[in-house]
């Protein structure tokens, strides 16, 4: 099924959702490693322009879900999660959402900012125009401070996320974590033993 229903997650929802953790979590580690190889200025050229061409298609596939997500329902919470668990829960999630939207479109301004103007080629095979923004070291400063504490911020935020969504699985057995690993869950919301 391509779509959720009240008790499971869709095979889109299930795609999107991991596609973009693992694109986003993979970018923390490409954007470091920019930082790291600042003494082998062609690797690092490569670099950059592999995490803004990645950064991207986080934008695209974030945007996409975003849409796809208001377009469907939304599965309920499983059975016996109390309404404070499952609100938290929710508000992590649009966060995390959130920042699939904002910490991409800082890296976009960090590029459109920058004195250096070094174009953005999108897996080389399309030039990213900038944004219309004032260019100056200042501004490139800024916008790149904002970008690593998203990003940072976001990486843990994920982290406490999978940490929450273990700990249904493997402490309270209940279908958290299976519904969007596609297994779903049993009518009573528990993970079949």
């Amino acid at each position: 099924m391509w779509r959720n229903t009240r008790e499971a997650y869709g095979v889109a929802a299930i795609v999107l959702h991991w596609t973009i953790a693992a694109l986003f979590l993979g970018q923390i580690a490409l954007g470091y490693l920019t930082q790291a190889t600042a003494d082998l200025p062609r690797l690092q050229f490569t670099l950059y322009q592999w995490h803004k061409s990645v950064g991207f298609l986080v934008l695209a596939l974030a945007v996409l879900r975003i849409g796809w997500a208001s377009s469907g329902i939304k599965p309920r919470p499983v059975a016996g999660m109390p309404p404070w668990e499952a609100a938290a829960a929710g508000s992590v999630h649009a966060l995390l959402v959130a920042l699939t939207i904002a910490v991409p479109l800082t890296g976009w301004a960090i590029a459109s900012t920058s004195p250096l103007r070094i174009p953005t080629f999108w897996f080389n095979l399309a030039v990213v125009p900038d944004l219309p923004m004032g260019r100056s070291d200042a501004a490139e400063a800024l916008w790149s401070k904002l970008h690593a504490w998203l990003a940072y911020g976001a990486g843990l935020l994920a982290a406490a996320h999978a940490g929450a969504a273990i700990h249904h699985h493997v402490v309270r057995r209940d279908g958290t974590l299976s519904r969007m690993l596609g297994a779903g869950a049993g009518p009573s919301g528990r993970v079949p033993k």
